[in-house]
C-alpha cells in the first residue's frame, strides 16, 4: 500500500492535520462564551513548533470551519491572514524551548489582534473607520493579550511534555 499521498504528506501527517483541526475547533468552542479568552493562539504556537509548515492546512481548515459556523463578514477576511501571521512569527523560534519567548509572542499577538484585523477595515471603511474600530476594541485586545500570555505561561510546559512523549 502506498503511504505517500501528495506534496510530502503521508498518512500520519493527514492524521495529525485532522487532530490539529479538531483541537483548534474544540478549544475555540469550549471558551467561546468568554470574550477574548481563547486557546487557539496557544495551540497554533504549539502546532507550529511541532509540525512546522504542516500546520498551514490545519489553520486554514479551522478558518473555513469558523466561516461555516459563524457566517461570513468583515472578520472573515482578517481570519484569512491573521492566524498565518502568528505562524510566521513563531516559525523562526520553533527550535527554541523558551517559555517566555512563546508566552510573549502569544500575549503580543492577543494585544495586536484587533489592530491586525483593523487592516481589513482600512480598505473597507478607510483610515477613520479602521482607527475607530481598532480603538473601540482596545479593552478586548488588552484582555486577549493578558489571557494569551497567562494561558501560554501556564500550559506551555505541561503541553510540551505531552507532545515530547507523543512525538518520540
Amino acid at each position: 500500500m502506498k503511504k505517500q499521498i501528495d506534496a510530502g504528506y503521508n498518512i500520519k501527517d493527514i492524521a495529525y492535520t485532522g487532530m490539529m483541526i479538531a483541537v483548534l475547533e474544540a478549544v475555540k468552542q469550549a471558551l467561546a462564551a468568554i470574550p477574548n479568552v481563547e486557546l487557539v493562539s496557544f495551540f497554533i504556537i504549539i502546532f507550529t513548533i511541532y509540525y512546522g509548515w504542516k500546520v498551514v492546512p490545519a489553520v486554514y481548515a479551522f478558518v473555513f470551519i469558523e466561516f461555516f459556523i459563524w457566517g461570513f463578514g468583515i472578520w472573515s477576511i482578517s481570519y484569512l491572514y491573521v492566524w498565518m501571521i502568528l505562524v510566521l512569527v513563531v516559525m523562526p523560534f520553533s527550535k527554541r524551548k523558551n517559555i517566555f519567548i512563546f508566552s510573549t509572542i502569544s500575549g503580543v499577538f492577543g494585544l495586536a489582534f484587533g489592530g491586525l484585523c483593523a487592516i481589513t477595515n482600512l480598505f473597507l471603511t478607510g483610515p477613520h473607520g479602521a482607527l475607530g474600530w481598532w480603538l473601540a476594541g482596545l479593552p478586548f485586545d488588552l484582555i486577549h493579550g493578558i489571557a494569551n500570555f497567562a494561558l501560554c505561561i501556564t500550559l506551555y510546559i505541561p503541553i510540551r511534555k505531552i507532545f515530547d512523549k507523543l512525538m518520540h
